[in-house]
């Protein structure tokens, strides 16, 4: 192959080569026109054809011209060219190895190769660059609100572009696979040839689309494209440099380069690489990036998702990023508080940690907790979320969670709405994943705690004792041994002018020895001395005085009594058998460590009680906070609340029980997500009892739903009717819990008063939701609650009362609908109970009875026909027992048929109950008078009128008025009745005429 008379160089700009770069330089001859290019092409088609890969050093001009006219030429045009291009580098790329391969490969044939590989290389990218700004283009006018043009022009004749961009550069990636130095005589490959296959890479990676799902194949090809270049061409600095300025400019490139980055350190070991580009951004001036809004997003988002996929190699160059934590921009600070939240929940986690590792996350925990103070709210916030995290996974050390939560607690007085429900969150989590107990009352705890401490006091006490008790004669040897050491060296000394202690030896040495323990015992450390002397010359060569005869006297004197004193003699130990020697002493080591071994599980025990209360007190202080956060003006901190009251009930908190009433008016809330909140609130709460059966879990629920009750307040009552109702219209109670309810009422299971109470309420509150649980033991509830003992506890009568006026208590019927309102006959056995029980404990002194009597006669207007009779009868038996009572304090007997009227001196002598019982009972039927009149009155007159209009549109439709007409007379007022709210269709009763009232 002969060589051409010129190399080929990669221009830095497209013009480069329209201008002559000196001798040996090729330059492009001629530009063809754009409607000429479709032969030039055919023509290197048939070269191709015939020379391979060759041809396009005759051909360049042609391809060349394509790409200067790229706008102008036809797309049948272009996508024959791109097609041709991929040939021509295909076919390349297959010739290549075997010519690499050759050693005998001539210096023509290198250089004509290398310059057919960057002609090709050349063309192919410059193909690539040109259709991906087209695409770019074609994209924004997409976009366009005009609505021309959306129909991008690549796509005719089933062309793709999108679809051809992978292949492509699977292509170029297999080319940079070869070893191509030696087509540069086994030097570096030029960086220009580098940077012209990796550019195009990049400006695919630039079109704002890459990183939808769709185009996930042409990420990871131009992801392995690139690591080619850093593996064989020595790309990394290069790439760093343009990772980094995209980063700044392309918002949507960060979390394609953070996958990108971390394959490469993953499956191409180029963990250098994610060291470079974090110092390239580390060494960025903070002053800098504050000014740089749009930039530092991607590198925080870069940040952020790298440390989630490789979080141990981010966190071996931590270090680099610190700094920016004391930058002003809030966007790094959450970035790198992310990266050190992840290396902490992925890497620095565990009980099995070095002292390196341990001193790092005990640093990256104080890095977090002082950013919970943060100056930036977004800050705090993220913070916030990152603990919630780290105590979600159980990541947080024991030692730091009374310091967590009381910065978590102190930002429930934030400023700021996000920090506050972050907040709310991270407490909610501590409960959740507490290591201490199920139950965290301060109250359950406290007792314990001073227990297993005054325990502890014990055991520390008993346990100085006994280590006084035992310390071992060696130990009490070397205590002795300088002051004994200090007498030796005195009486040794000559010219003693002191009168010496006269001491004889014994008979035996063994006595002998027994007396000098004796006086080393008494402190007689003189005396002991003297008679070792006299020992060691009577008792030459005898244990334990069988000292050498020469050498330091001093000496001899301190062995002698060290072994006296320890117990340490031959003889002595002779006598015992071989296990003797050890037993005693390792049964005493056996007991110094069991009391030692209890002293430290006591001590552990009471740091755990100590560390529960803690825990506890801190969650008391946060309910009173969280629980005056319920009717803020932001849905989501009421949502948040709500939340956690939630989950601090299912610790036994008692304050909890405070919290979950404070969220029942919120069921009123107009916001429907508060008010779901409220709902499922209790649906957890309460719907979901713990129990084995059916029975118990009934059971559960109603001794939950009572607790509420007790000295609750009528408006908390009536919150938690509209839950119950909103619970039965739904099914959602089970006919368990109501039957339940039913035996607790009628004492067929044992229950106290309170709960009979309760248990009438519930009721009550559950016929709201469906009348017929009332409705259809209607009779039970007046035989059980308005008996004879009805004045022994007028609260429940009053409560029965209540339960059945939700008969009359119906929703309101919808628009046009004329039924007739429910009543029950004046005969009915209720009416005829409530007056007994009004009446017999009107003479009674009971501060129960007067909103007993107003209950009884609200309920005898809401449903008696002509309840102003009964009512009358209720008065004139009152009356009657008043004047009964003024006639006997005055001594008069009252005539038969007697008025009140005629006893004018006796008031005084009334009981003042009495008068007041009296008053009350008038007031309240005048008031439901009035009432009945204006409501019930108004209301059935209205709805005769329009009966009474309807009747006559359908006579007058039928052509019959004459003959329908005194029959609507007789149904809407009957001869001889009174008028009353009449009774539902399937009662009968008289009926007044307007003109009797």
């Amino acid at each position: 192959m002969s060589s051409p008379p010129w190399e080929f160089h990669l221009p830095l700009a497209p013009g480069d080569l329209l201008r002559g770069g000196g001798p040996g330089r090729y330059a492009v001859q001629e530009v063809l026109p754009a409607p000429e290019l479709a032969a030039p092409l055919a023509a290197f088609r048939a070269a191709f054809r015939a020379r391979g890969a060759l041809a396009v050093l005759q051909h360049f001009d042609s391809l060349y011209s394509l790409l200067h006219h790229f706008r102008a030429v036809g797309t049948a045009v272009k996508e024959d060219a791109l097609e041709l291009m991929m040939q021509v580098v295909s076919c390349h790329s297959n010739d290549l190895p075997a010519i690499l391969g050759d050693s005998g490969l001539s210096h023509a044939d290198r250089t004509a190769h290398l310059n057919v590989l960057k002609m090709n290389c050349y063309l192919l990218t410059g193909l690539v660059e040109a259709f991906e700004m087209e695409t770019c283009k074609s994209g924004l006018v997409e976009l366009d609100p005009s609505g021309k043009n959306k129909k991008n022009h690549t796509k005719v004749s089933g062309f793709s572009w999108e679809e051809e961009r992978e292949p492509l550069i699977r292509l170029l990636t297999q080319l940079l696979q070869l070893d191509l130095r030696r087509l540069w005589s086994g030097l570096v490959v030029e960086e220009e040839f580098v940077s012209l296959m990796t550019g195009s890479c990049y400006r695919i990676l630039e079109n704002p689309s890459i990183g939808l799902q769709k185009h996930r194949a042409t990420r990871e090809a131009v992801t392995h494209l690139l690591a080619a270049a850093l593996v064989h061409y020595d790309h990394m600095f290069s790439a760093t440099l343009k990772i980094t300025q995209m980063l700044q400019h392309f918002e949507h490139v960060a979390p394609v380069f953070a996958q990108a980055v971390s394959l490469w350190a993953t499956e191409y070991g180029l963990k250098s690489m994610v060291g470079e580009l974090l110092r390239e951004i580390g060494q960025k001036c903070p002053q800098d990036l504050a000014r740089d809004a749009a930039g530092i997003k991607g590198y925080a988002v870069f940040i952020t998702e790298l440390a989630e996929q490789i979080p141990a190699v981010v966190l071996s160059n931590m270090s680099v990023l610190l700094r920016h934590l004391d930058g002003e921009n809030y966007l790094m600070r959450n970035a790198i508080l992310a990266a050190v939240a992840e290396a902490l929940l992925k890497v620095l986690n565990g009980d099995k940690l070095e002292e390196a590792a341990r001193g790092t996350r005990d640093q990256f925990l104080d890095i977090l907790q002082a950013h919970i103070c943060d100056i930036s709210g977004f800050v705090r916030s993220r913070v916030l979320q990152l603990f919630t995290r780290i105590v979600q996974c159980k990541a947080l050390p024991l030692t730091r969670f009374q310091s967590v939560v009381s910065l978590a607690v102190g930002r429930l007085k934030d400023k700021s709405v996000v920090v506050v429900k972050n907040a709310i969150q991270l407490l909610a989590a501590f409960l959740s994943n507490n290591p201490f107990s199920c139950k965290l009352s301060c109250a359950d705890l406290v007792e314990p705690l001073k227990k297993e401490v005054q325990k502890l006091q014990e055991m520390r006490n008993q346990h100085r004792a006994t280590a006084a008790a035992t310390i071992t004669p060696e130990e009490e040897w070397e205590a002795m041994l300088p002051e004994i050491r200090a007498v030796t060296q005195q009486l040794l000394q000559p010219l003693q002018g002191e009168e010496e202690e006269v001491l004889e030896v014994e008979e035996t040495a063994e006595s002998t020895s027994e007396r000098i323990t004796g006086l080393l015992r008494k402190l007689n450390y003189k005396g002991a001395i003297h008679l070792t002397q006299k020992a060691l010359c009577h008792f030459q060569g005898l244990e334990p005085f069988s000292g050498p005869k020469e050498g330091n006297e001093e000496a001899t004197i301190l062995d002698v009594l060290k072994r006296l004193y320890t117990g340490l003699c031959p003889g002595e130990n002779t006598e015992d058998t071989p296990g003797g020697s050890s037993s005693p002493m390792t049964k005493d080591v056996t007991l110094e460590e069991q009391p030692q071994t209890d002293l430290v599980k006591q001590e552990m025990l009471v740091q755990y009680l100590q560390d529960a209360y803690n825990f506890s007190v801190k969650i008391t202080e946060a309910l009173s906070l969280v629980s005056k956060m319920m009717y803020e003006n932001s849905v989501s901190v009421v949502q948040e609340a709500i939340e956690f009251f939630v989950t601090v009930s299912q610790f036994s908190v008692p304050q909890a029980v405070l919290g979950v009433r404070r969220m029942l008016p919120l069921v009123w809330s107009k916001e429907p997500g508060i008010k779901e909140a409220v709902l499922n609130a209790y649906r957890r709460l309460y719907l979901s009892p713990s129990g084995d059966s059916e029975r118990a879990r009934a059971q559960s629920l109603v001794r939950s739903l009572s607790l509420i009750m007790v000295d609750a307040s009528l408006g908390t009552i009536q919150c938690l009717e509209e839950i119950i109702s909103e619970f039965v219209q739904k099914d959602e109670i089970k006919p368990a819990v109501i039957q339940l309810l039913w035996e607790q009422f009628t004492e067929k299971s044992q229950c106290s008063l309170l709960e009979r109470r309760a248990a009438v309420m519930l009721l009550g509150m559950m016929a709201r939701g469906k009348p017929e649980i009332i409705g259809s033991n209607l009779d039970v509830l007046v035989t059980v609650g308005l008996s004879e003992k009805v004045c022994e506890d007028y609260r429940l009568a009053q409560e029965v009362c209540n339960a059945i006026s939700k008969l009359a208590n119906n929703p309101k019927p919808a628009l046009g609908k004329k039924n007739a309102p429910f009543r029950l006959p004046q005969t009915h056995m209720l009416f005829g109970s409530l007056s007994e029980a009004v009446s017999k404990g009107f003479a009674q002194p009971s501060g129960d009875w007067v909103p007993f009597m107003e209950v009884a006669v609200t309920l005898i207007y809401q449903l008696a026909e002509a309840a102003e009779e009964i009512c009358a009868h209720i008065l004139q038996a009152c009356s009657q027992q008043a004047l009964e009572k003024l006639q006997e304090a005055d001594g008069q007997k009252a005539e038969p048929g007697a008025s009140p009227s005629r006893v004018s001196d006796g008031a005084s002598s009334l009981p003042t109950f009495l008068l007041m019982h009296l008053v009350s009972l008038v007031g309240q039927v005048a008031l439901q008078q009035v009432v009945y009149l204006e409501e019930s009155v108004s209301t059935e007159l209205r709805r005769r009128r329009m009966l009474r209009e309807e009747q006559k549109a359908k006579q007058h439709s039928e052509g019959s008025t004459k003959k329908q007409r005194p029959q609507v007379r007789t149904e809407l007022f009957p001869t001889g009745s009174s008028f009353q709210v009449p009774a539902t269709p399937q009662q009968t009763s008289g009926e007044h005429s307007p003109e009797d009232v």
